[in-house]
């Protein structure tokens, strides 16, 4: 995995933080941190007035994040500048306007967090590097559950698991320990 130059980012994209996952009784675990670090994320990315575009997932109509619930709503309230981008599958990108909106906006690199590690922020990695973005993922910016017993196998802590998903998307993605680490630049020429 990449560590190198990571002070080259021009949008932040926040994938599925909403009410559901990060409070009350389905909250992921260590959702604090996770909250914390996606708030350094927003804070740095607003001061750098670099786009910030959240990603919602429509859950089905019986699903804990089902469209118009409580739990389907962003956890952190989107500026009237910022996107807001509706999907129904795991990949970000997939029958939304992800990819026009970078485009437009004319981004090649992004940072990436949110949930869950092994789904939906791993399937928007994936499509990103496919579409030819540079992508960076701060570990303490994503989070998953804990992994249940299988057949034949052990659990996973939700912690073990969301490293095995950063381990997962291999070296063309770059990892950086913390929130902290992240450096917004603005494409703007103000």
């Amino acid at each position: 995995m990449k560590e190198e130059n990571i002070s080259q980012t021009k949008a932040l994209v926040v994938i599925d933080v909403q009410n559901v996952f990060v409070s009350g009784s389905s909250a992921v675990p260590d959702h604090a941190r996770l909250i914390s670090a996606v708030d350094i994320l927003l804070d740095k990315a607003r001061i750098a007035k670099c786009p910030v575009i959240f990603l919602q997932n429509d859950g089905p109509p019986d699903a804990i994040d089902a469209p118009f619930t409580w739990g389907w709503n962003l956890f952190f309230s989107p500026l009237p500048e910022e996107y807001v981008i509706r999907k129904q599958t795991d990949n970000g990108f997939e029958g939304t306007s992800l990819y026009a909106t970078l485009t437009r906006c004319e981004i090649r690199k992004i940072v990436i967090c949110g949930m869950l590690s092994e789904m939906c922020l791993a399937a928007t990695a994936r499509a990103a590097l496919e579409y030819g973005f540079d992508v960076l993922l701060p570990h303490d910016a994503h989070a998953t559950y804990n992994v249940p017993p299988g057949p034949g196998s052990e659990g996973v802590p939700a912690a073990m698991a969301a490293r095995a998903a950063e381990w997962s998307l291999g070296d063309e993605i770059q990892i950086c320990a913390s929130a902290y680490d992240v450096v917004f630049v603005s494409n703007s020429l103000e």
